[in-house]
């Protein structure tokens, strides 16, 4: 059924913005539990600073500690624009972000940063294999 497709297609899409801002709301909050939800027990992120891979739970957990040891207490890891394609059971969503911290002389920072998140649909639940976070080569 064509029209059931296009239903399941934007229902899909809606659950996966909502994991999205779900995530990065977890993160403004320092909710590391709820930072870690959804993500599949072998994800694949590419970060911007080092180790600019990690692999699995435990390595992706640690680049947590590294962006709030930069980031304080400010709390700024926004979602300026989403977009989300998906399909039966893979699905990717980008974005444009915006971060903020200190640098070492305790200035502020502000960082736009790029986001990919790639998704499998694993026993019905949306789940992230992969996340990309990029800045511009300078």
């Amino acid at each position: 059924n064509h029209m059931n497709a296009k239903t399941n297609k934007t229902t899909d899409e809606s659950k996966i913005r909502d994991l999205i801002e779900n995530w990065a709301k977890a993160v403004r909050a320092k909710d590391l539990s709820g930072v870690m939800a959804h993500h599949s027990a072998d994800i694949l992120m590419f970060d911007v600073p080092p180790p600019i891979r990690s692999k699995g739970l435990s390595e992706y957990e640690r680049t947590w500690a590294l962006f709030y040891s930069w980031a304080g207490d400010l709390g700024v890891f926004d979602i300026m624009e989403m977009n989300v394609t998906a399909g039966i059971d893979v699905a990717f969503a980008t974005a444009m972000m915006h971060c903020a911290g200190t640098d070492a002389n305790g200035r502020r920072e502000d960082l736009d940063f790029r986001l990919t998140v790639g998704l499998q649909k694993i026993d019905g639940e949306w789940t992230i294999t992969h996340e990309h976070h990029s800045i511009p080569a300078v």
